[in-house]
């Protein structure tokens, strides 16, 4: 007998894009997601947010960037997301 398993391929991690509003914490940063979502009976779009901490192994992201996070393996307690890449950054940031 032999122990062929058929692999799957690995499911694409979920990816979303928001803000850094705190970058106070050590490879650490909260991220700000706001969405947009209609309601159910009166049909106007109500603007929804949730913050995510995402490990930032360089502590590269100052508040106010704008970033992509995805999410991994939890890191710590808070942490289940990490930082892919700084789409913007914040009116007189670091260069």
């Amino acid at each position: 007998m032999s122990d062929d398993k058929a692999t799957t391929p690995a499911a694409k991690a979920r990816s979303v894009q928001g803000s850094v509003e705190s970058a106070k914490m050590d490879k650490t940063i909260t991220v700000l997601v706001v969405r947009q979502l209609q309601h159910p009976l009166y049909k106007k779009y109500i603007r929804r947010s949730t913050r995510l901490h995402a490990h930032d192994d360089l502590n590269e992201c100052q508040e106010g960037d704008t970033v992509v996070i995805e999410e991994c393996r939890p890191i710590s307690k808070l942490k289940s997301w990490r930082l892919v890449r700084v789409v913007g950054r914040a009116e007189g940031g670091a260069q």
